[in-house]
């Protein structure tokens, strides 16, 4: 049985069709003027596809995007997506100047975490804050263009940091602080930032971290530093700064912007083209060197409004918690709910600690609306017994979003039996590439068990075989036809986007190519991930992704973990399937486990997907952000070596994956 049938027949979730939505009334403005009759959503995702210029110039308007200057031109549509056209030619706007365009008493921003007690500011006072922040950057002469970085956890001064260097027409680029030095460095060296912002020490597994020494480290290796601003997060942690050149404390920092009279210094935007850059991300790093993905102010602001507004339905009333630390995009995309109009959560530390519930007390105690996390958080509560819906009220609560791995199907029946069954839970999937999703959450169709309900609207997606055939209800590439806001501008220290045009376009000319496998179910049109196509499994031909393996696998209460990878022969000839199983804790792997693991999967899937060894093993590796490194596993028992370590959680783990007995005499 394929991965999306399997599935097709449950319903989850489904909407309340009396409900009018953000989504409908974008799609009856469209009907009435366009003289369309788009009723399903199916209907208008195809519209929203093939007028993609239409779609995106109808969000522009429904979204009131704040700008100076008008668009000459919404986009070329003699541009194929290969050509990264420009979007929106002419216009000019600002990305904070949207994010701030609340000028209110309603609270923008709730921050708390392990060993914080919830702070919250207003839209009024947040616009207050980020002025003096971007007063203090113009004093030292921080410019349009200039990078300007922090090192720092999920806070206010983040945030606050990120909107004054977008103010000023500055890029802004962050990593956390359980990044290595190194693995930072390899990030910010490439683009040379004037200014970073960090933090004496972090709490995190219910114990202080300083974090003094890495700064200082890290910033030994920038050599274009101006200013080195340390935000006292930790009280009664070491604030010295004496090892720190050009280092100054947050308070120092922003008296540099102050007027002399006591007053909030004016807050100026810079107006920028659509296409400026505003963010540096990074991919994994985990296969070289990071490539740094420069992603444009109305990019990201279109495709995000688009997400917030229209596929979430989110309006002032809703508060959003996402649990993500400011090295992952999901930062990026939480903070621009603020052009909503809307409140975020920013959560630091450990989800677990002080105990398993502390991001259900946070949704009661502060209203949260919406609540998103990664797939693994919701797995582990669930091995843990965890029962949100016993414990808490969670009356506020109406959509869960979930990220950063495919989630299980049995996680679908975890969330609506024992969390909440009146919410949508949207599982989304896109990534640091485009700062967004190309798939994910919709108040209109239902939600059926182990599938992304639906491809977002203006994403033309297909699932392609290798030959660049569409296919449905089979495993396939994820490609996308047509342009979309949000694609990179460019790739910095990428001159003539060789590396670019490697990286998304190399495998089907003139086509995006995303690096996901997938399978599209014809009949729902939702979508199953199926993992990271760098890590696609052929054993005798049969073409399919790791998700599927994992999706049975983990599902088995004596196993905890797992990774599963194709090994090469040694001429290169042949392929098998080794799957690794972290096992709970006190419990072995052994042959009837083996042979009822076997099964299932020949029963499920079929005998062409069961892995010809099983072995057991300590760890896993996984990101910083919290995704299995399936191509470290790979080169490792191949006995090449793994480059970037950085980029790993538990870089460790690695070494346990070389010289393995078994796998020898293959």
């Amino acid at each position: 049985m394929d991965a999306a049938s399997a599935n097709e027949t449950k319903v989850m979730w489904e909407p309340d069709q009396t409900e009018k939505t953000k989504m409908d009334e974008l799609r009856e403005t469209i009907n009435s003027k366009y003289g369309v009759q788009l009723k399903s959503y199916r209907e208008f995702h195809r519209w929203s596809c093939d007028n993609y210029d239409k779609f995106w110039k109808e969000m522009w308007e429904f979204a009131g995007v704040v700008h100076s200057q008008p668009y000459d031109q919404v986009v070329d549509l003699t541009k194929s997506i290969a050509d990264i056209p420009d979007w929106f030619r002419g216009s000019r706007l600002n990305y904070a100047e949207n994010l701030l365009r609340f000028n209110d008493e309603k609270v923008a921003v709730y921050a708390t975490g392990e060993g914080q007690s919830v702070v919250s500011k207003t839209h009024e006072e947040l616009r207050q804050s980020v002025a003096q922040y971007a007063a203090a950057m113009r004093a030292m002469g921080v410019t349009k263009g200039d990078r300007v970085v922090g090192y720092i956890p999920n806070c206010v001064e983040a945030v606050e940091a990120m909107l004054a260097a977008a103010s000023i027409g500055a890029i802004w680029s962050s990593t956390s602080p359980d990044f290595g030095v190194v693995g930072v460095l390899e990030r910010f060296t490439q683009i040379q930032p004037k200014l970073i912002f960090s933090v004496n020490a972090v709490h995190y597994n219910g114990k202080v971290h300083q974090h003094m020494d890495k700064v200082a480290q890290v910033v030994t290796g920038l050599n274009d530093l101006e200013k080195v601003v340390v935000i006292p997060f930790v009280k009664h942690a070491s604030m010295d700064l004496t090892h720190i050149n050009n280092g100054c404390a947050l308070d120092q920092f922003l008296s540099l912007g102050n007027t002399g009279d006591g007053q909030t210094p004016e807050l100026r935007f810079e107006q920028v083209p659509f296409n400026h850059p505003l963010f540096i991300m990074y991919s994994s790093g985990t296969t070289g060197v990071p490539k740094c993905m420069v992603h444009s102010v109305g990019g990201t602001l279109m495709k995000h409004l688009e997400e917030h507004l229209i596929q979430s339905n989110m309006d002032r009333d809703d508060i959003m918690l996402y649990y993500t630390t400011t090295g992952w995009m999901m930062w990026n995309w939480m903070v621009s709910v603020l052009a909503t109009g809307g409140a975020i959560v920013l959560y630091d530390g450990s989800p677990l600690v002080p105990h398993v519930n502390v991001l259900w007390d946070i949704i009661d105690n502060i209203g949260v609306t919406i609540l998103g996390t990664g797939a693994k958080w919701l797995a582990v509560l669930e091995d843990k017994g965890v029962r949100p819906a016993e414990t808490h009220s969670l009356a506020s609560l109406k959509m869960i979003l979930s990220t950063g791995s495919p989630l299980k199907p049995d996680s679908y029946e975890y969330v609506y039996n024992d969390i909440k069954r009146d919410m949508v839970l949207g599982s989304i999937s896109g990534g640091t590439d485009i700062i967004a999703c190309f798939m994910g959450q919709n108040w209109t169709i239902p939600v059926h068990k182990g599938e992304i309900q639906c491809l977002l609207l203006g994403c033309d997606m297909e699932s392609w075989d290798d030959t660049g055939k569409a296919v449905f209800d089979d495993s396939g590439e994820l490609v996308c036809l047509k342009p979309f806001p949000s694609m990179p501008v460019n790739f910095w220290n990428d001159p003539d986007g060789a590396l670019y045009m490697k990286a998304y376009f190399s495998k089907f000319e003139g086509v995006w190519t995303h690096g996901d496998f997938c399978c599209i179910n014809s009949k729902t049109g939702g979508i199953v991930m199926l993992g990271r196509s760098d890590g696609t499994l052929n054993p005798n031909g049969v073409r399919f992704g790791s998700a599927e393996i994992y999706h049975i696998v983990e599902s088995f209460k004596e196993i905890q973990d797992s990774v599963c990878v194709a090994q090469r022969s040694r001429d290169g000839l042949e392929e098998r399937v080794v799957l690794f199983l972290k096992m709970v804790a006190g419990v072995e792997l052994n042959k009837d486990l083996v042979g009822s693991i076997k099964n299932h999967i020949r029963t499920y899937l079929s005998a062409r997907h069961v892995p010809a060894i099983f072995l057991p093993i300590a760890d896993i590796p996984y990101t910083i952000s919290g995704k299995k490194v399936e191509v470290a596993v790979k080169r490792a028992i191949s006995g090449m070596s793994v480059p970037q370590r950085g980029a790993l959680a538990n870089p460790e783990c690695i070494d346990q994956y070389y010289n393995i007995p078994e796998l020898q005499d293959f």
